[in-house]
């Protein structure tokens, strides 16, 4: 039976060989732009208005473009207000997140005490539990201690989640990691903070890029809980939440939240531009191990 696998697999190597390139570089092209399609249609329609933007179909180019879009999208409906929101709150989770998720990550990899397995099993247990299944404590605890209605408790909720997935990316790859550093670090008198963020963490860049890029993606697009910090303070609103603003009673400026979800987008698309590289590495080399 693997005689035959291997056989088969020798066989679609050698028919993939004899592809000519332009094909597969047509084949790719077109993959290509039915991924990104709907990010292009999304921009075009920001600059369309709403007749337009029905009656065009799935045309890309405007007849007349719109640039009042953008500016009632940023002045009228308050979207700067709650860019920078966003930017706050998304930045802080990302740190608190990236350097909870390192160190608990660590210390699973490169410590062994007791209970250490099953304490790991439950984490991996906590994947299958819905999200929505931890808003009703998480409100609770978050009004006891009158953190509703503020950026801070906001943060707080967003970051004190399991991110059980990051956790693991970085057991994986602290787990290749040769000893023979941190033995190195102690003789020259390297305490656990010291080992911890001088050599270890450095060392795991690729991971704490993905993670940062995830955790990033995950709190910008954030918005059952935000939409509950928010109700009675809608100047705290981020960007998720303030698309609601477009929506009224009778009508809906589709136009306007285009041009609002072209905004919202640019940061991650930038963002993972300049990180694509360690993202694809950090993956690759946690599921390596």
């Amino acid at each position: 039976m693997t005689a035959q696998l291997v056989v088969r697999t020798d066989r679609q190597r050698r028919l993939l060989r004899r592809v000519p390139w332009w094909i597969a570089a047509l084949f790719l092209v077109g993959i290509a732009v039915i991924w990104i399609f709907p990010f292009l249609w999304m921009l075009s329609a920001s600059l369309k208005d709403n007749m337009e933007m029905f009656s065009g179909g799935l045309k890309l180019w405007p007849d007349k473009f719109v640039w009042d879009n953008y500016s009632r999208a940023w002045n009228d409906a308050h979207f700067g207000r709650y860019l920078i929101n966003t930017v706050v709150v998304t930045v802080i989770t990302v740190v608190i997140v990236t350097v909870r998720c390192a160190t608990a990550g660590y210390v699973l990899a490169r410590y062994r005490f007791r209970g250490s397995k099953l304490f790991l099993g439950i984490l991996v247990a906590t994947l299958f539990v819905p999200t929505g299944y931890t808003i009703i404590p998480v409100v609770k605890i978050s009004m006891q201690l009158h953190l509703i209605d503020s950026l801070g408790g906001m943060i707080l909720a967003l970051s004190g989640g399991a991110y059980v997935s990051a956790i693991l990316l970085y057991y994986g790859y602290f787990r290749q990691i040769p000893r023979e550093l941190e033995e190195a670090a102690v003789v020259d008198g390297a305490g656990f903070v010291r080992t911890f963020f001088s050599v270890m963490l450095p060392l795991a860049m690729p991971v704490t890029a993905t993670v940062a890029v995830l955790t990033f993606i995950t709190t910008w697009n954030a918005f059952f809980l935000p939409l509950v910090f928010t109700f009675s303070r809608p100047d705290l609103r981020t960007v998720s939440v303030g698309m609601q603003a477009f929506v009224g009673e009778t009508a809906t400026d589709w136009a306007g939240m285009a041009a609002a979800g072209v905004i919202s987008i640019v940061p991650v698309v930038v963002l993972f531009i300049f990180l694509q590289r360690y993202f694809v590495e950090g993956i690759s080399g946690a599921v390596k191990s």
